[in-house]
């Protein structure tokens, strides 16, 4: 699933007329960047929940015939949902008995979908999030064995435990990527417009969700235009 509702309001006037996940880096829209990626990482099928301009990435699809790809939307058009509004909102695209990857259509990173598959398969987990020791003002915190145990505001200093203030915790940046399973999807406790973090932090309690720490990976969030400038700069180094 591709999380692609997002307004853009940071970017200013390049989302006044179209949505944040076809804004173009580098000339090509970060949109068709990341189901490239995905295509070549062997995932088939693709859910897209759309929102701001939600027509155009609708019309961009059929433009390019889907990539060869079985792609669906879930439309949000009458109400943005957030990152975990929206996967309750999708629920009944998530029947089978394969993991389900999960991205943020604005992060730009060469990460290993396969390790990420291969560490989430081998530790029986319900939940696997893609975290790094990078600079950034929130946080989650995990437990030695990577178990989720808080979420933190390193600027307030405000923390938000599963179960217990905790004394000994690492503390992860998420970066956009995780995956899960169908069933983990249909016990989230909530519904209407949530954060995906809100969910975590209830359930990790009775369900196993760790963090997939890398910290070689290149990783690049493409949320405002000075980010994407910086990213456009990136791949015209990776391409040299």
């Amino acid at each position: 699933m591709i999380l692609a509702a997002g307004t853009g309001t940071r970017l200013g006037h390049l989302t006044l007329d179209k949505p944040k996940a076809l804004v173009e880096i580098a000339g090509i829209a970060m949109l068709h960047r990341l189901i490239e990626r995905l295509k070549k990482a062997g995932i088939e099928q693709i859910l897209i929940n759309v929102h701001h301009h939600a027509q155009q990435i609708k019309q961009y699809l059929d433009l390019h015939e889907g990539f060869g790809l079985d792609i669906s939307f879930s439309d949000e058009s009458n109400q943005l949902l957030d990152t975990g509004g929206a996967l309750v909102a999708a629920r009944e695209f998530f029947t089978g008995k394969h993991p389900i990857l999960i991205h943020n259509a604005d992060i730009l990173t060469d990460v290993n979908l396969h390790d990420l598959w291969q560490f989430h398969t081998q530790h029986q987990a319900e939940a696997t999030l893609y975290v790094s020791r990078r600079n950034s003002g929130r946080a989650l915190l995990f437990d030695d064995e990577k178990q989720l145990t808080g979420w933190a505001n390193l600027n307030t200093k405000t923390y938000r435990w599963v179960e217990g203030e905790q004394i000994q915790y690492q503390t992860l940046a998420y970066n956009g990527v995780w995956l899960t399973e169908p069933n983990f999807v249909q016990q989230i406790p909530f519904s209407g417009k949530f954060s995906i973090i809100d969910a975590w932090l209830a359930m990790a309690l009775k369900h196993k969700i760790i963090g997939f720490e890398n910290n070689s990976a290149h990783w690049l969030d493409m949320g405002t235009p000075e980010k994407i400038a910086d990213a456009e700069e990136f791949l015209k180094q990776d391409s040299q």
